[in-house]
């Protein structure tokens, strides 16, 4: 693998890459949940239904133990979560690294057409931002200007606690750097690890035909999945700080 995603094809001067194309199926698989949720809505939940509401129903009761605003914040843990969570798992998949995709410029072996998304840092970055982002403006909705500038900015005990407000200061762009590589850097490797495997043979039969990556695979999916959850939690508690006026 490479550090940068592939491109496939340029939509004018857009560049449309492996990641990109990834994230739109992961988008397109969502709603096709969606719908189908909304189809079998039943007051005796099954299948995709009781899937979905086991992870609302966490979401919701750990956000309320941690906050008061619990409507405002576990949409937003829940929707990490649900996105990465496909994202991650979906690169485990047949198919991805393998169909390759031929590129103007790519050569005779092409580009892989799929990458998971969650292993691109521009999408992990996105994220990242996007959460910090929101952490930061209901903060200011809900604890007021005066308040929310006090987080940073405040003169009692001086020095100390103008100090302490520089090191906030400091913590909330290192939030978003800690939140995009970790996310960023495990699904990477990940990949890298599994690529590795299924290029190995052993007196010219690959790997993968005595299942030796079955195992890696799981790790692999353990990963994605505690990942996803590391995300949506820092996310949760981000935001549960800043909402809080004290």
């Amino acid at each position: 693998m490479t550090l940068a995603p592939s491109i496939l094809f340029h939509i004018g001067s857009f560049p449309v890459t492996n990641t990109l194309f990834t994230t739109v199926v992961v988008d397109v698989i969502i709603i096709a949940l969606v719908i189908a949720f909304n189809k079998t809505l039943s007051l005796y939940p099954k299948g995709v239904q009781n899937i979905l509401e086991m992870v609302y129903e966490y979401f919701y009761s750990a956000t309320k133990e941690v906050s008061s605003k619990v409507d405002i914040i576990y949409p937003w843990v829940t929707t990490f979560f649900i996105f990465i969570v496909i994202s991650n798992v979906l690169g485990q998949f047949p198919g991805f690294e393998t169909i390759r995709f031929h590129a103007a410029g790519s050569g005779e072996e092409g580009v892989p057409l799929f990458r998971t998304a969650t292993s691109d840092l521009n999408v992990t970055l996105a994220f990242a931002v996007i959460s910090i982002f929101m952490c930061h403006l209901y903060s200011v909705k809900y604890t007021g200007v005066k308040g929310y500038i006090g987080r940073f900015l405040n003169f009692k005990m001086f020095p100390i606690f103008l100090f302490v407000g520089l090191l906030e200061f400091i913590g909330e762009f290192t939030k978003v750097i800690s939140l995009s590589c970790r996310l960023f850097g495990n699904l990477f490797a990940g990949e890298s690890v599994m690529g590795t495997i299924s290029s190995m043979s052993i007196w010219g039969i690959p790997l993968p035909f005595f299942c030796v990556p079955i195992p890696f695979m799981m790790l692999e999916l353990m990963v994605a999945v505690i990942q996803a959850i590391v995300f949506a939690m820092l996310t949760m508690a981000f935001m549960s700080i800043m909402v809080e006026k004290h």
